[in-house]
């Protein structure tokens, strides 16, 4: 097992009617800006507890956050956090509208020139300000991450930033939100909460037995839960679940003592800022090329997947590994999922020499757990892809 430091400084407020506790976790006299998306907080209810449980404060509302939040977007609301003398952020919504408020509250704070370094540079986040959530939409983790994704329009990037400046002081997490959410959302969620599983656990064996263990109990309670979920939403106990699924994948548990990939994730990004693709379908497009392109690497560790996850016994560890890619796959579509690029544009074939020219230009040439894929091994996994 490698070595690691682990510290979550967020506050989980979690099940039925939990958003009445808000008011205990901000500050009497604080200016509060709410950000959110595009306004279905208000015919979920959600927005109506918000408003209840903050009774008599000041709030100040920034709506219109994106599904793959953009810095032209989110800029505004830091002007706005100026002009009103705002201390306190609370965000109310899925994961698109945390990542946006996590921008928000770093470049609030952000001396430099311009606020679009702390992505481009990038800059590490120590100092933000203080910021809250109440999660909608199970998918990203983000409630309980120090970490965001931010899309720039103008430049057709999807950039990462992060740093312990940005946990949330505290999150809500009430399951009841779930039975409103429409199934392709709750598709999306399922897919992304398992692949931020993959990319922390099919590296290569570090002897972190109790690490694989709890990766593996979160997959094995995604599977069972989503055929649940994608039929019945209001199910409180498949809802609960998938919820708490979905936190456990990303709030830095799982990657502690092991290996961690995250190039499916990188080259994912790309195909969002390209095609506007929902994040999550574009990470199953990539993982499995991702896996086939470095089978080699990743053997071991998907001949264990196989065999603990999809109960294939039988055979090499070759053909056990390569057996649990086909199931995954095959999982996927069961569930409703496109694994194809074609299956989402018509105009795929300039991907792979654009992302690889992306990386080049960005000097990111060693990608993956064993920083061994490069720009050019983006390419074929990208064409693999197709």
């Amino acid at each position: 097992m490698l070595n690691f430091e682990l510290q979550n400084p967020t506050k989980i407020l979690f099940g039925k009617g939990q958003i009445a506790q808000i008011a205990k976790e901000i500050p009497a006299d604080a200016r509060i800006l709410l950000t959110y998306g595009g306004g279905s907080i208000k015919t979920n209810g959600v927005y109506e507890q918000v408003q209840k449980a903050l009774a008599g404060r000041t709030i100040i509302e920034f709506s219109g956050i994106e599904p793959n939040p953009t810095y032209e977007t989110l800029i505004k609301a830091v002007a706005l956090i100026k002009q009103e003398q705002i201390n306190f952020v609370l965000a109310v919504g899925g994961g698109s509208v945390i990542d946006g408020t996590k921008f928000i509250v770093a470049a609030a704070e952000y001396e430099g020139a311009e606020a679009w370094d702390i992505l481009a540079k990038p800059i590490r986040i120590f100092k933000a300000m203080p910021f809250g959530t109440v999660l909608t939409l199970p998918a990203t983790g983000t409630e309980m991450n120090s970490g965001a994704v931010i899309t720039r329009v103008a430049t057709q990037e999807k950039l990462g930033m992060g740093g312990p400046g940005l946990f949330p002081q505290f999150s809500v997490l009430d399951p009841e939100v779930v039975s409103s959410i429409p199934v392709r959302q709750l598709r999306n969620g399922i897919v992304d909460a398992y692949t931020h599983v993959l990319e922390q656990y099919l590296t290569y064996p570090a002897d972190a037995w109790l690490q694989d263990r709890f990766a593996e109990s979160i997959l094995q309670t995604l599977i069972e839960v989503a055929p649940k979920i994608l039929a019945n939403p209001s199910d409180y106990k498949a809802a609960a679940n998938f919820m708490w699924s979905c936190t456990m994948a990303l709030n830095g548990l799982i990657q502690k003592g092991v290996p961690t990939d995250w190039a499916t994730h990188a080259i994912g990004h790309e195909l969002t800022a390209l095609y506007n693709i929902d994040h999550a379908m574009t990470l199953a497009i990539i993982f499995p090329n991702l896996y086939k392109a470095r089978f080699e690497n990743k053997k071991e560790k998907l001949a264990q997947y196989g065999e603990r996850i999809w109960q294939i016994t039988e055979g090499t560890t070759e053909e056990k590994a390569q057996a649990a890619i086909e199931r995954t796959v095959a999982w996927l579509h069961e569930i409703g999922v496109k694994t194809r690029l074609s299956d989402y544009t018509a105009d795929y074939a300039k991907a792979a020499g654009f992302i690889e020219n992306r990386f080049t230009e960005r000097g990111w040439k060693a990608l993956g757990e064993r920083k061994d894929i490069t720009p050019s091994v983006v390419k074929t996994i990208v064409e693999m892809s197709y």
